[in-house]
């Protein structure tokens, strides 16, 4: 069994980002810029945004940081978005989500400009990235494919099973996978929904678990010889730590790790790579002809 190492392979990649981003001053371009926008004081936005800011510092990225309190206005937003979309300054930015009850994420996911929209959450990109053309992944797929990229994990003509259907994680997943640019595999998703759902999981040679339900796929779901990708993060109580809580994956990891070929961690697997895979679509961006 190979544990794949996202936490090593993010910061191999931000390395890199930070190579190229050394190059373009030298050939003297202009520094890549990302902006965010955080709405209201939630902890975990705000420590998902605080490790953007670190991760552009390592990357040699410029960036800024646009906050508002929580009873800001739908219309205030939008406009910020437009301003930012014509700010020639900025070569991408994201609204970090959730977003207050009041406001309409979806209206604010719509008004960004496709070019800017490096979180790849508009149906633009969404829609380029389905027939194949050039776009902005999102970033949780992309880190996915990049770590099956880079620990040599055959994906072409294999069978891939999607637990979720997701806007964010399973849909665009499948749509990777399937497209011959990318994973070129045969492709079956799965969701709360599914008959006969273990028998069909024991059929994949890629597993991929989306579903945000702790300890979901055991053992009797995972072919041996499998690679099991493990998308959760959901807390859950533990006395031992300090926190209180300790973060667990959908994958029952004890007991299914000793059938895989390659199996992802929770944490240090999927998690680290979406912060990367913003930068590299940031760097997309700066050195996009699109």
């Amino acid at each position: 069994m190979i544990l794949i190492d996202g936490t090593a392979t993010a910061a191999t990649i931000k390395e890199e980002i930070a190579q190229r981003v050394r190059q373009i001053l030298a050939d003297g371009g202009r520094r890549p810029h990302l902006a965010a926008i955080l709405v209201g004081h939630d902890g975990g936005s705000e420590t998902y945004v605080a490790n953007k800011v670190k991760a552009c510092e390592v990357c040699g990225f410029q960036s800024t940081l646009i906050r508002y309190e929580a009873d800001v206005t739908e219309q205030e937003l939008i406009d910020k978005v437009i301003e930012l979309n014509n700010d020639d300054s900025i070569d991408g930015f994201i609204v970090q989500l959730p977003l207050p009850r009041h406001i309409d994420e979806q209206k604010i996911i719509e008004a960004i400009d496709y070019r800017k929209d490096v979180d790849g959450f508009t149906p633009v990109n969404v829609g380029r990235m389905a027939i194949g053309l050039p776009c902005f992944i999102s970033a949780t797929p992309k880190g996915i494919m990049e770590l099956l990229k880079r620990y040599h994990i055959q994906t072409s003509g294999k069978h891939c099973v999607i637990i979720g259907r997701s806007n964010i994680v399973g849909k665009p997943m499948a749509q990777l996978m399937l497209q011959k640019i990318y994973g070129d595999s045969t492709v079956t998703i799965c969701h709360s929904h599914t008959e006969n759902l273990k028998e069909i999981c024991r059929t994949a040679d890629i597993l991929i678990a989306a579903i945000g339900r702790p300890a979901f796929v055991t053992a009797d779901m995972v072919k041996p010889g499998a690679t099991v990708i493990d998308v959760g993060t959901t807390r859950v109580p533990d006395a031992t730590r300090k926190s209180g809580f300790r973060l667990q994956g959908d994958v029952d990891f004890e007991h299914v790790a000793p059938l895989c070929s390659h199996i992802t961690p929770v944490p240090g697997g999927v998690g680290p790579m979406t912060i990367s895979m913003l930068m590299q679509n940031t760097l997309l961006a700066v050195e996009k002809n699109w």
